[in-house]
């Protein structure tokens, strides 16, 4: 989600060469360019997971097309890695990722629009579709929605918390009781997670950006710093390590749903990603929205897509586009991609295919059905580490007004 420095890429090449051309006269819809004019070869960076879930349809794709199709896993860094690429001309053609990317890709000038026909896109969910438009184009075809919400351990705490005070009630007595060493996983580390901490933010009455009439975030409208941001911040700091103690800075990326899963603590907010963890380690579990404040706003966590990219320098594009649109769009390959890692579907058809057999899809769902669409602007990039970092200090104990204002200003700096 931080934009780092470029690292190393470590590239695994899965060469899936084509035996002949196979009939492309199917029922998808036909790319202005046919795709076997092209050079005859497709690159798609992913990261490992993703890579392994791509290479039958890959491979299906090559031979539909007469191409040869390389599916690269990307380890690390992939959206830094993917611009210096692309900037010296060794990109891939198409790239997976998360939909927050997209501001920065496109000030890179790094990706292109993708051409979904009207019937296409209302196979979508409407959110994952308004998360990849950005100035009003489509820049990614959607295949997975994601959101954090409040996984518990029924056998500790049976019913669902209405309130943060609620939760911070159970889990105080859970530790008095010694059922339970901490009150709550919800990770920030020394340098803070806007990410995971979203949701109290929100419930505070802070917020991020302002919207244009349109419904765009707005960076001029910055609410970092502001009033409702301080408020926010004293509610958390009440949290925090000279507070309730529910909010750590011990707890981390690394460790706070090995915490949950290891049954000290009851409560662990965190996203899809998780449960394959609680089910590994026989947790009984049951997934509810993240509690806001007593007499607060509704918490709101952010709501993220993970896409496919067309490259807007790469040497295939309009095999990247054929793949993207007609390929990407089929149920089976977003029913593959949810199996190599379990995030609801952004594909209607596909997530109904899967709920049945996963109750926590649309408890996750439901967790973020009022969520905001996590900003892509580039103006989003400077929020991260002056927000977290001001975070942790608050969980620490620092005062909240000057904290957050020292961060707000920094924050606008970046922006200017």
């Amino acid at each position: 989600m931080r934009i780092r420095t470029a690292g190393v890429v470590a590239v695994l090449g899965l060469a899936l060469a084509a035996s002949g051309c196979g009939d492309n006269s199917k029922d998808e819809p036909a790319a202005k360019e046919s795709p076997k004019a092209a050079s005859g070869k497709l690159v798609i960076w992913a990261d490992d997971k993703r890579t392994a879930a791509l290479k039958p349809f890959a491979e299906q794709f090559g031979k539909d097309n007469g191409v040869t199709v390389e599916v690269q896993a990307v380890s690390k860094d992939l959206q830094t890695n993917f611009v210096t690429a692309s900037q010296q001309g060794s990109g891939p053609d198409v790239v997976v990722g998360a939909h927050d990317w997209i501001g920065n890709l496109v000030q890179n000038g790094a990706i292109d629009p993708v051409q979904l026909a009207a019937e296409q896109k209302s196979s979508f969910n409407e959110t994952a579709i308004k998360a990849v438009t950005f100035n009003g184009q489509l820049y990614g075809v959607p295949y997975a929605t994601e959101n954090v919400a409040l996984i518990r351990n029924t056998a500790l705490a049976p019913e669902a918390p209405k309130t943060i005070e609620d939760l911070v009630a159970t889990g105080k007595k859970l530790k008095a009781e010694k059922k339970a060493s901490e009150i709550l996983c919800l990770q920030s580390g020394q340098n803070g997670d806007a990410y995971h901490v979203y949701p109290l933010y929100t419930s505070g009455g802070g917020y991020l950006f302002g919207t244009t009439a349109n419904g765009d975030y707005d960076p001029k409208d910055l609410g970092v710093g502001k009033p409702e941001s301080i408020a926010a911040f004293q509610k958390i700091a009440k949290l925090g390590e000279k507070g309730d103690g529910a909010l750590k800075r011990s707890i981390t990326g690394e460790n706070s749903i090995a915490t949950f899963t290891g049954k000290k603590c009851a409560f662990l907010v965190s996203g899809p990603w998780a449960i394959a963890d609680a089910k590994k380690a026989n947790i009984a579990y049951d997934i509810s929205p993240v509690p806001g404040f007593a007499g607060g706003k509704e918490a709101q966590p952010f709501v993220g897509v993970q896409a496919f990219y067309v490259a807007a320098k790469g040497k295939n594009k309009a095999l990247a586009q054929e793949f993207v649109t007609n390929y990407v769009t089929k149920p089976e390959l977003a029913v593959a991609l949810y199996q190599a890692e379990p995030r609801p579907p952004a594909l209607t058809a596909a997530f109904e295919q899967v709920k049945g057999t996963d109750p926590d899809l649309a408890k996750f769902q439901e967790a973020g059905k009022n969520g905001q669409v996590l900003p892509a602007i580039p103006a989003m990039a400077a929020i991260w580490d002056p927000f977290g970092k001001a975070e942790a200090a608050v969980i620490g104990g620092a005062d909240p007004a000057k904290t957050i204002t020292a961060a707000g200003k920094t924050i606008a700096g970046q922006i200017k």
